[in-house]
């Protein structure tokens, strides 16, 4: 799954290098159009198809596979509902930028980028319930495949829209358009030639889930962007979006192996409860924390390392460069809380308990992170370093809550929730002890009673599920 996600961020990589060379006015637009587009768009998307997550893992666990199936319909078509709103949002997005003090010009260059990725919500409404589809059921090298194959195509469909056709901004963004439309048709191909398809069943994808999964997503991801459009109210904006363009970038690359991790853990969280071993789950959680501690001091030695030479590959400009490397190693520390955050929200969705991750986010980025950047930048006069020290106590209020909601954990609990949500099977002993003890049968009755009287005696204890020890 690392691969994976390196796969998939060389792709933004390459727009973000194709963007810088077009000059700072693309780079700064482009930084602004993605976040933009991250925050009204991708996050919501994003957010709406991990509400599949706990559904899928949990029933492959239970080796219920039939129920897999629905769900990636259902979430397909609730993604595709979601587009159309999003849509019109950001074919406005220049009347927004301008409304919210943006310069004019990277408003301008914005709305030319964003206009251009309008396609990309339709593919992404796929891609993104696929890619979760295939993964609760541990298949993941075929997605490997597509994703490299796409990436590949990837930079000459960039030079020939940008350098060719000289397509300009609007080149960068149909690029990426392109390369989700390859990938997606490669990944329909494998699917459909390897028998996957084949699932049928009647499990619902639920607005208890979906919801708090999407805001907890979009809390996160808003946060990185709302910094984007913060850095727009700086003293020297242009260089401060276009180095924030560059952060972000710096820390979506950081990103690919705390999330990569994260979804393992989903997983494996996932399919442990619902197979109903409740101790093998504990067990994955706090190994996949552990992990993540361990990435996450080792991202903290990448950025402080590169701090002088990462920003180079994106531009020449020196108030860009001096921007990135003052900046870099906070961005550093705050992966030290970053990390070991992203592995307990893997925790979280695979126990089915999206509520409890949005509610973290939001008083962490909102109640803590939000005050400290605005306070810090504008206040205290740091300016754009302001913002990412409110960053840092976000991730570190972050990390506080999240280590301590896993900690206290009852997986026991949390195993009979999987059951419930896979519709696990009724053993009959069971029903027999408990209708026994509850209504206070004598040992005469309960022999002579017949199934029917079983399941009548069961129906009246208004008891949804019970499920036999594994």
């Amino acid at each position: 799954m690392a691969l994976t996600g390196l796969l998939l961020y060389s792709r933004s990589l390459v727009s973000m290098l194709f963007l810088g060379r077009l000059g700072r006015l693309p780079l700064a637009g482009g930084a602004l159009a993605i976040g933009f587009a991250n925050i009204t768009g991708y996050s919501v998307l994003s957010g709406l198809a991990m509400g599949m997550e706990p559904i899928c893992g949990q029933a492959f666990g239970a080796r219920r596979p039939a129920l897999i199936g629905p769900v990636l319909h259902r979430a397909v078509l609730l993604l595709l509902a979601a587009s159309l709103p999003i849509s019109a949002l950001w074919a406005s997005m220049r009347s927004l930028l301008l409304l919210s003090g943006q310069d004019d010009d990277i408003a301008a260059a914005a709305q030319a980028y964003v206009l251009a990725s309008l396609p990309d919500l339709l593919l992404q409404s796929f891609l993104h319930p696929i890619r979760i589809y295939l993964r609760s059921q541990s298949i993941t090298l075929p997605f490997t495949y597509c994703a490299a194959a796409a990436a590949l195509l990837h930079l000459p469909v960039n030079y020939v829209l940008v350098s060719v056709l000289r397509l300009g901004i609007r080149g960068v963004a149909l690029a990426s358009v392109c390369t989700n439309l390859n990938l997606l048709f490669l990944l329909l191909v494998y699917i459909y030639s390897s028998g996957v398809h084949q699932h049928t069943g009647a499990l619902d994808l639920t607005a208890d889930l979906a919801i708090p999964s999407c805001i907890g997503v979009c809390l996160e991801w808003w946060w990185y962007e709302i910094m984007v459009l913060l850095c727009g109210l700086l003293l020297d904006p242009k260089s401060t979006v276009a180095s924030m363009g560059i952060l972000i970038q710096t820390t979506s690359l950081i990103y690919i192996f705390p999330s990569s991790l994260s979804f393992g853990v989903s997983t494996r969280v996932g399919n442990e409860l619902g197979a109903n071993r409740p101790d093998r789950a504990s067990r994955a959680a706090t190994v996949g924390v552990a992990c993540g501690a361990a990435l996450g001091v080792l991202a903290f030695g990448f950025a402080v390392a590169v701090r002088n030479a990462w920003a180079r590959m994106f531009t020449a400009d020196a108030s860009i460069l001096a921007l990135t490397a003052a900046v870099l190693p906070i961005v550093g520390m705050c992966e030290l809380g970053n990390c070991p955050q992203t592995a307990g929200c893997g925790v979280l969705r695979g126990s089915a308990r999206p509520r409890t991750g949005a509610n973290i986010n939001m008083w962490s980025f909102y109640g803590v992170g939000m005050p400290v950047a605005a306070g810090l930048a504008f206040w205290g006069r740091l300016d754009f370093p302001g913002l990412w020290l409110g960053m840092l106590a976000a991730q570190g209020t972050c990390v506080a809550l999240m280590l301590v909601v896993v900690r206290r954990t009852d997986w026991n609990l949390q195993a009979e929730r999987a059951q419930r949500l896979t519709g696990g099977p009724v053993d009959a002993g069971t029903a027999v002890v408990v209708v026994v003890v509850t209504n206070e049968f004598d040992e005469k009755q309960a022999a002579d009673s017949d199934n029917a009287e079983i399941c009548d005696s069961f129906d009246s204890l208004k008891i949804d599920q019970l499920t036999a020890p594994s």
